[in-house]
Formats: C-alpha cells, structure tokens, sequence
C-alpha cells in the first residue's frame, strides 16, 4: 500500500505547524477551535499540528482504569498528569521527547473513509522512519508502528462530522521509565520503544517536525509547495490569524 490518493486542487494550503511544548488540555482546546474552523469552510485543506506535551498520561474512549498502574500520589509526585481525552484507544502516555501530531482535517475531501486515513497515518510514519534509516512496519490487529515486535508510535482520532482531531504520537526521546506506569494501549510497557533506542543520535524534534510535514504531503497526495510549514508557538495563533 502506498497511502497516495488523488485529491482535488482546491486543497491547496494545509497549513503545518510546529508548535513547540503544549500542554494537553490547550492542545485540545485549540484543535476543537480549528475544528470549528474547518467545518465552517468545507473544503479548506486543513491544519497539521505538530508538538509535544509535558507529562501526561491520557485515556481514550477504551480506556481500561486497570491498565493504570500508579497512583494519583505517584503521578502528583512524578510531575505527570492524567486526562480523559475523546480520541479512540486506550492509555497512553505523551511527554517531551515525543512527537505528537494532530491533524484536523476535513475527511470529505479525503474518501470519508476513517480506516483509510488510519493506514495513510501510519503510512506517513512508516516513511519518515525508513528514511532514518529504521524499517517500521505495521502490525496485524494493532493500530500503530512498529519495529520488529516493538512500538515506535501510538495512533488514536477522532472524527466530528468527519473533521479529524488527534492523531499519531512518535517515541523519538521521551522519558521511557514513565510508560511503566501504564499498560500503554493494553500492551506490556517493555513493549514500547523509542528512536533513541534504535538510532546512535536523534534529530531535534522541530526539524522532525519538518520532514513529517514533507511526508505528510506526499502520502495524502499534496506537492511540496501545498503544505505551507511554520514554526510557531501555540501563543501566536489563533483561528481568525490562521485565515
């Protein structure tokens, strides 16, 4: 599979930002923002944001409180906080050191088709990685990305009134010990691995964040000039600036 669809012209001008630190609940709130946004202008192409989060450990819509494996008094100690989140899934845990994305896109101009997007997400990943020099795959029955039998990246969405929100979180330096504190997406934590792991020296998170926009483009079928990237904190922006 490749992930390339072809796509009308008018969605010329996703924008892609790379937002810095953001915590998770303005995260949200800004993503809920643009949402509205998007569903105002059907049509418009869209927004990548592309960030990381301080600690936190979120549980998505299948979230089992049993894979919680700490205490409200360790969590408080260790500085990481919990949020209940709308997006499918179990827990999981976003820190720095972690590229999260989160597109908010407006899936009628991309086949209506969640299971679809699914793939290209993973597809975008998968891309990135290979030109890291690292083979990621997929694995059978379990959404996200994969090296040998170990998961470098953890995907969960959204969708309101088929306008995406969430998106794919990528381990490239986190805290690795603070995935013990769950069962990450019902997995054994061992199970998670991150670019650190597997690679002699990381790129900064902003110049990932750059590439992810460039392979973005390519799997869901825009040039390289449909896709203006912008490095920015969350602070300058808003929905009406984003116009």
């Amino acid at each position: 599979m490749t992930g390339e669809v072809a796509h009308p012209t008018q969605r010329l001008g996703l924008r892609a930002w790379w937002l810095g630190q953001v915590p998770y609940e303005r995260a949200m709130d800004f993503q809920r923002r643009l949402q509205q946004d998007v569903l105002a202008r059907r049509g418009h192409p869209g927004y990548l944001l592309l960030l990381e989060h301080p600690s936190v450990i979120t549980a998505g819509r299948s979230a089992d409180l049993e894979d919680l494996r700490a205490s409200p008094a360790q969590l408080a100690r260790l500085g990481v906080g919990f949020f209940a989140s709308n997006r499918g899934g179990r827990l999981t845990y976003h820190g720095p050191g972690q590229l999260v994305g989160y597109p908010v896109l407006d899936l009628k101009a991309y086949g209506c088709d969640v299971h679809r997007y699914m793939r290209q997400l993973e597809e975008v990943l998968i891309r990135l990685l290979r030109g890291l020099g690292v083979e990621a795959r997929r694995r059978a029955g379990h959404t996200g990305v994969w090296v040998g039998e170990r998961k470098v990246a953890s995907i969960g969405v959204a969708i309101r009134r088929w306008v995406t929100a969430h998106g794919f979180a990528l381990n490239v330096a986190p805290e690795m010990n603070h995935f013990s504190l769950i069962r990450p997406c019902g997995l054994p934590p061992e199970t998670i691995v991150s670019l650190a792991e597997l690679l002699p020296e990381v790129p900064q998170l902003d110049r990932l964040a750059r590439w992810v926009a460039e392979t973005f483009a390519e799997v869901f079928g825009l040039g390289p000039t449909q896709v203006l990237f912008e490095n920015r904190p969350v602070e300058a922006l808003c929905v009406a600036g984003a116009r």
